[in-house]
């Protein structure tokens, strides 16, 4: 078996972990800081609308050996507007200005041609009228907000509301992050765009749901035992699936990674880069909200019940009983059971407890030799 094979199923028997749970203030904080940045971001540079969105003329051209430089100084000298220019795989160029009429259309082609020393014939014109832009737009708009209103009721079906809320404030995370990082790095919006982020969100509620139906198996009848909180669990789920969350992630992020720096940057297919972008910025996000911000969100929220409360206020009692008899035996030079013969193994849990408990805590039941 490889390593990463073997370390997965070990974290899948408990018998090593990593606490994410206890530090979940920390994982809080640096979301916080990274959604913060995307909204300043949103918010000083704003997005790059496409044409689709704000309406404009497109002219393609023939197969030309003019640079995208030039072309964007001709653009801008015969529309008075910052143009979007893109040389396409087989020499031709694709040039987009927002805000443009029919009549000024009609203007602008006549001045490329002379610029371009072509026919005017010879460059196609496409005009996309700002009400299109608009119902693009608000389609779009529609679309998100139904997919997040049946991702809540399905979750809340499924599982319980307080998973339906983690896992929503997890997507609203993601797609913060994503579009924010669209303002700072300035790729143009397109309905491409929108399918990306739609396809992202799939992805990362893929990741969440997986988590959570670990922890709704493994917190059945929680409240009979006194050894594990329902954070313990939650932490456990986290640990069982982390491998699984991360080959599924690095597996769709490769292909990913390829049309986006392979294809957007070393090809110069630059109409890859408005979807390429969403998928990658917004996979990496999900993978990390649903180990990091939903699975703890929902553990925060699960032990303000009062049942949990007094789960948690025993299990903590017993630990520190424990701990009291096992100094005192230590202290007698007595042999110390990890765990009474008679004692069951609990249902319910990891197999192992926390490595930051007292010593012999973190070894399986039986007696020490």
């Amino acid at each position: 078996m490889s390593k990463l094979g073997n370390l997965g199923a070990r974290l899948h028997r408990g018998e090593i972990s990593y606490d994410f749970i206890g530090h979940r203030k920390l994982w809080y904080g640096i979301s916080i800081l990274i959604t913060i940045t995307a909204i300043v971001g949103l918010a000083v540079r704003g997005l790059n609308m496409g044409i689709d969105f704000q309406g404009g003329a497109v002219f393609t051209t023939e197969k030309t050996s003019v640079s995208v430089s030039q072309a964007e100084d001709y653009a801008k000298e015969a529309s008075g507007h910052d143009a979007v220019v893109q040389k396409l795989g087989n020499g031709t160029m694709r040039i987009q200005i927002a805000g443009m009429d029919t009549q000024q259309s009609d203007e602008i082609k006549n001045k490329l041609a002379a610029d371009f020393k072509v026919d005017p014939e010879k460059i196609a014109a496409d005009l996309v009228g700002p009400s299109w832009g608009d119902q693009i737009a608000n389609k779009a708009w529609q679309g998100l907000a139904i997919f997040m209103v049946l991702v809540v009721i399905y979750l809340a079906i499924a599982f319980e509301w307080r998973m339906a809320i983690a896992a929503l404030v997890a997507l609203i995370h993601d797609i913060t992050i994503t579009v924010g990082i669209y303002a700072l790095v300035g790729f143009e919006v397109t309905p491409g765009t929108v399918i990306g982020l739609l396809t992202i969100l799939g992805y990362s509620l893929y990741d969440t749901v997986v988590v959570f139906d670990s922890l709704k198996e493994q917190t059945k009848d929680i409240t009979k035992q006194n050894r594990w909180t329902y954070s313990d669990i939650a932490n456990r789920s986290i640990n069982g699936t982390l491998v699984r969350s991360i080959n599924t992630t690095v597996v769709a992020l490769l292909p990913v990674a390829g049309l986006l720096f392979i294809g957007g940057g070393f090809l110069g297919a630059g109409t890859l880069n408005d979807i390429s972008l969403s998928l990658f910025v917004g996979l990496a996000a999900g993978a990390y909200s649903s180990i990091f911000i939903a699975t703890p969100l929902v553990a925060d929220l699960k032990e303000q019940e009062p049942a949990m409360k007094a789960l948690k206020k025993r299990v903590l009692a017993k630990r520190a009983q424990a701990d009291v008899e096992e100094e005192l035996a230590e202290a007698r030079g007595d042999a110390v059971d990890d765990e009474p013969e008679d004692t069951p193994h609990a249902v319910v849990g990891p197999r192992t407890q926390p490595a930051s408990r007292g010593r012999g805590r973190g070894r399986p039941s039986g007696k020490r030799r």
